[in-house]
């Protein structure tokens, strides 16, 4: 039987940062896709994918949560979540989608 290894919390945190810091080194987004590819299982990044784009509907503000469910086949609960660390998270989504609509922005005509 293989013997679980369990990360201590200073090992954790070391590890979340060397991830994130591994995320940033992409330059573009093929090389932030192909890492994602490698790091992430099909169903893993699909859930990514998901919530990303539940949290630009939300922010557009013109649906409800049954009608993103009808739109992307997402969960409502899930939805809901994604509502809730919008609106009380960590601040990530918010600066994201600012950022992406920001560079949208400056790519219209």
């Amino acid at each position: 039987m293989k013997e679980h290894r369990v990360l201590t919390p200073r090992e954790e945190a070391v590890a979340e940062d060397r991830l994130f810091r591994a995320i940033l080194t992409a330059r573009n987004v093929e090389e932030c896709r192909a890492f994602f590819h490698d790091l992430c299982t099909p169903a893993e990044l699909q859930a990514l994918k998901d919530r990303w784009a539940v949290a630009e509907l939300l922010a557009e503000g013109r649906l409800s949560y049954r009608e993103v469910h009808e739109h992307t086949g997402v969960s409502v609960t899930t939805i809901g979540r994604v509502a809730r660390y919008i609106g009380a998270g960590e601040g990530g989504y918010r600066k994201a989608l600012q950022r992406i609509h920001r560079q949208d922005e400056n790519r219209k005509p």
